[in-house]
């Protein structure tokens, strides 16, 4: 019997999921009779749909909603969680560190496989800002939107019980760097989330709390248009969310956000968005990278001069051939990763069966973008619209773009019932540290360890 060809995905988001969605369809007979194996190494058992993670936060919808088990969707792959620390692809190996050898405490092993699939996403691009590393929170994981929640409505339960107004006040200050999808969208999800929480709390009204949008650029949301970049600006400071255009985060030290015009923010949270940079995984590689750390591709989805690897999404450069201007590339973006994904999967099929490959070509639709419940903006197909209409836009457009029917389905019950109910408002912190309570109460009371034993 003949070694079966073995295909290796690194990563579980969009495009490691859904090429290995793809391939194992694509590849059904030669998966049944042995022919093909499919791996997929990824730190996660789950697949994240970021566009959610918004409403995650702001208790729209449940987080385990957000996410896609890739146990379950990819029934035909071997699934191993773990970490891929770098790739030889000259000898066809790749190098990983997974949960069991993490326990057996041998280090990390070797992989071989016979086509590679490099999909390990992107990571937040930080800068060396003081405070940030010790003080700031991302917004790309699910766990970082329900701490984020359970965050915000803690820094309201500060500010309820405390006699400082220093404190008060900093506990009330929210800090968002970064004009972007995930930071708009954030702000205005949870903005619109803790205004209807104050009314909760007996001293604490919607015009206490302070939210601070600080945006390098002149515009936020960029792929929506100036237009509507400009509406979304004046929708948010309707609602007294202050943003900032043209401003830098200097520091956000001692709970203080220093910004480049001299402003000083006393504050508890900073929610750093500021972009992302490709996963360092792609420096461990002998795979050629563009001057942003990029996997350079063909239009067919290949390495650039390198056989049997393939890239698509964040990680990779890929070239637009729907632009018409030499060298412009696909923006990282979900709506390309998506498709990518379908046209390397096929590609990787027919490059098996010794068939002709096919180039990637997507003419980029628009954006959508919602900023809190009932209101959005949309550029789409050359059409531009605001407000509801824009906001029911974004939630149909990426119904439909959550995988499996199963999740689709689930979403839109939430959906309805939190039009019928009302929200949530319980932050459920201690999931952070579940062993919290039983540690305190295994911990010998104080004095025990001077008793004398019996």
């Amino acid at each position: 019997m003949t070694e079966p060809a073995r295909i290796l995905v690194v990563g579980g988001g969009y495009v490691g999921m859904y090429t290995a969605l793809r391939l194992q369809r694509q590849l059904r007979a030669e998966l049944r009779s042995g022919a093909a194996e499919i791996v997929v190494v990824t730190p996660e058992p789950y697949m994240t749909y970021q566009p959610f993670l918004p409403e995650a936060a702001a208790g729209s919808i449940s987080p385990r909603h957000v996410v896609v088990p890739l146990r379950r969707v990819l029934d035909r792959c071997r699934i191993l969680i773990g970490e891929v620390l770098s790739v030889d692809h000259a000898k066809r190996t790749a190098t990983l560190s997974t949960l069991a050898t993490d326990e057996e405490g041998t280090g990390p092993v070797e992989l071989t496989y016979d086509e590679l699939v490099l999909a390990p996403g992107s990571v937040s691009r930080t800068l060396p800002v003081p405070g940030l590393a010790e003080h700031g929170i991302g917004f790309k994981t699910v766990e970082e939107a329900i701490g984020l929640r359970n965050h915000v409505i803690e820094q309201m339960d500060i500010a309820s019980s405390t006699r400082d107004p220093a404190i008060r006040d900093a506990a009330l200050t929210f800090v968002f760097v970064g004009g972007g999808y995930a930071g708009v969208e954030a702000l205005a999800e949870l903005e619109d989330m803790a205004r209807y929480t104050a009314r909760y709390y007996h001293n604490i009204k919607p015009g206490d709390l302070r939210w601070v949008l600080v945006e390098a650029s002149d515009r936020i949301l960029p792929e929506v248009g100036a237009t509507m970049g400009r509406y979304a600006v004046r929708e948010l400071r309707g609602r007294n969310v202050d943003v900032r255009l043209g401003t830098r985060l200097d520091s956000c030290e001692d709970r203080t956000a220093v910004l480049s015009d001299g402003t000083r923010l006393p504050t508890r949270t900073v929610v750093w968005t500021a972009g992302v940079r490709p996963a360092p995984l792609l420096a461990a590689t002998d795979l050629p990278l563009n001057e942003r750390g990029r996997i350079r591709c063909t239009a067919r989805l290949s390495v650039e001069g390198v056989d049997h690897a393939w890239a698509a999404g964040d990680a990779a450069a890929v070239p637009d051939v729907t632009s018409g201007e030499p060298g412009r590339e696909c923006a990282p973006n979900a709506q390309h990763a998506v498709r990518q994904a379908r046209v390397l999967a096929d590609n990787i099929a027919a490059s098996l069966r010794g068939q002709p490959l096919e180039e990637y070509a997507h003419a980029y639709a628009g954006s959508v973008a919602s900023l809190g419940l009932h209101k959005g903006v949309a550029h789409v197909y050359g059409r531009k619209l605001k407000g509801y209409p824009a906001w029911l836009m974004h939630r149909a457009y990426h119904l439909s773009r959550v995988p499996t029917f199963n999740r689709k389905a689930r979403v839109l019950a939430e959906w309805t019932l939190s039009g019928l109910f009302k929200r949530e408002i319980v932050s459920l912190g201690s999931l952070e540290h579940p062993r919290a309570e039983f540690e305190l109460a295994a911990s010998p009371p104080p004095g025990d360890d001077d008793k004398p034993s019996s």
